[in-house]
């Protein structure tokens, strides 16, 4: 089934959200060098900053996480790229489950081959998890 080039394609992080993760990282490392005097808390801001940085370095290089494409879906992570062939998903689903008093919603893909399964976040697609499923379903994705 073609993909409609109406509908969106293609989820991964929010930018912004992305550059204000590396911008936080840079403000705590010069914070860390300038403002922090102990040095156990100069470590400990320095681990955070080293942390926020590699993360957003990381996220945006994983964007787009998951496509639709002709041939099926991609799904990027940190080290590596998947492709999956329509005929390789088994099961589209999503999750709930209460978390800190907030509903948190989980987009399950699980790949017949492998018995993989892929769970994205609402960080990892920048949007709801169920507005993707509709996506997905409206491209023949079946859940």
């Amino acid at each position: 089934m073609p993909v409609n080039p109406n509908q969106q394609t293609s989820w991964g992080p929010r930018p912004i959200g992305v550059a204000a993760l590396g911008v936080g990282g840079l403000v705590m490392a010069i914070a860390c060098v300038t403002v922090v005097t102990d040095p156990p808390g100069r470590v400990l801001s320095g681990i955070a900053a080293v942390g926020l940085l590699v993360f957003a370095t990381f996220s945006w290089r994983a964007r787009p996480k998951l496509a639709i494409t002709d041939s099926g879906l991609v799904i990027r992570g940190w080290l590596s790229t998947t492709e999956l062939p329509r005929t390789d998903v088994k099961l589209i689903r999503i999750t709930e489950f209460r978390r800190i008093g907030r509903k948190m919603q989980l987009l399950e893909i699980e790949s017949r081959e492998d018995d993989r399964l892929h769970i994205f976040t609402r960080w990892d697609l920048g949007t709801n998890p169920l507005d993707v499923l509709d996506a997905l379903t409206a491209a023949g994705y079946t859940p």
